[in-house]
C-alpha cells in the first residue's frame, strides 16, 4: 500500500499559544501509522502564525480524516484544513 503526503493548516485559537509546544502536541497526537514530515510557520494576521505540518499518512480509505480529527481535538488548535495532498 502507498502513502500519501498532506500539508496541513492548523490555526491556533490564538497569538498566545506556544506553537514549539503546540508542535509537540501535535505530533503526539497522530494516529497510529501517520508522521510529521516537517513544519514550515506561516504570518496570517495581528500576530497569529499557522502551524503548516507536512504528514506522511497510509494511502487507505479515509485519508487524512483521522489526522484532522485528532489535531482539531486539541484544546489550542481552532482549526485544521488540508491544503494539498499527494501520492509519495
Amino acid at each position: 500500500m502507498g502513502k500519501v503526503a498532506a500539508g496541513i493548516k492548523v490555526m491556533p485559537e490564538s497569538p498566545e499559544i506556544d506553537l514549539d509546544d503546540l508542535e509537540e502536541e501535535l505530533e503526539q497526537a497522530l494516529p497510529e501509522g501517520a508522521r510529521i514530515n516537517g513544519f514550515e510557520r506561516q504570518e496570517v494576521a495581528f500576530g497569529l502564525v499557522a502551524l503548516l505540518p507536512t504528514v506522511i499518512v497510509p494511502d487507505e480509505s479515509g485519508g487524512t480524516e483521522a489526522v484532522e480529527e485528532s489535531f482539531a481535538d486539541l484544546d489550542p488548535v481552532e482549526s485544521v484544513d488540508v491544503e494539498d495532498v499527494g501520492r509519495l
